[in-house]
């Protein structure tokens, strides 16, 4: 087993064995200091999450961005052959369903339309690890990587703006980098944002 999956493992099991009230407070503190941020105030059209596997939960932002007319999205999976994601609409009453990794996400009508990534403004993405630099160490499935290759390639245009979001006790000194790892404009945990 490597290292990093020893460590996706122990932060799991950590993020998983917060107490309802501990997540509760966290995710509050958390949602505070992303809504009152020049990069949330200043977006319009944003992608969030819905939880899963003790990921902080961002359904205050989500409700606070519904109340000042953002746009909201949720990232969708697509079929097994592809490793990318789409974003759909998320609005108060939108129809859920869970995907192949039990994880809530919009459902898709055939005909509906899909936006791709750099239609957006900010995303907010969930994230095991991370390090000051920007580094995020996911799940292991690489989908955000695979979506968000993209910016790599960019070198003045940037858009979507990337921001990982996690408890405290999540960061690390240093993660390693690997060439198709994408990284991060910042990281928003309940002591507040970094910015990379």
């Amino acid at each position: 087993m490597s290292n990093r999956n020893q460590l996706r493992q122990a932060l799991r099991r950590q993020r998983c064995a917060l107490s309802e009230a501990e997540r509760r407070h966290a995710s509050l503190q958390l949602c505070e200091h992303v809504a009152t941020s020049r990069l949330f105030v200043n977006s319009h059209r944003i992608a969030f999450y819905l939880p899963n596997d003790g990921e902080i939960d961002l359904q205050p932002l989500i409700e606070y961005a519904w109340q000042t007319g953002k746009q909201c999205y949720l990232p969708v999976i697509g079929p097994r052959n592809s490793r990318r994601l789409w974003f759909l609409p998320y609005a108060p009453h939108s129809p859920l369903w869970t995907n192949r990794f039990g994880i809530s996400e919009p459902l898709h009508h055939p005909g509906e339309r899909r936006f791709k990534p750099h239609a957006l403004n900010l995303i907010l993405l969930p994230l095991v690890a991370f390090d000051a630099n920007g580094n995020r160490l996911g799940m292991g499935g690489g989908f955000y990587d695979r979506t968000f290759a993209f910016l790599t390639h960019r070198r003045i245009w940037h858009r979507p703006r990337l921001l990982g979001t996690a408890y405290q006790f999540q960061q690390q000194a240093s993660l390693p980098v690997y060439p198709w790892d994408v990284p991060l404009d910042g990281i928003a945990t309940e002591q507040g944002i970094i910015r990379v």
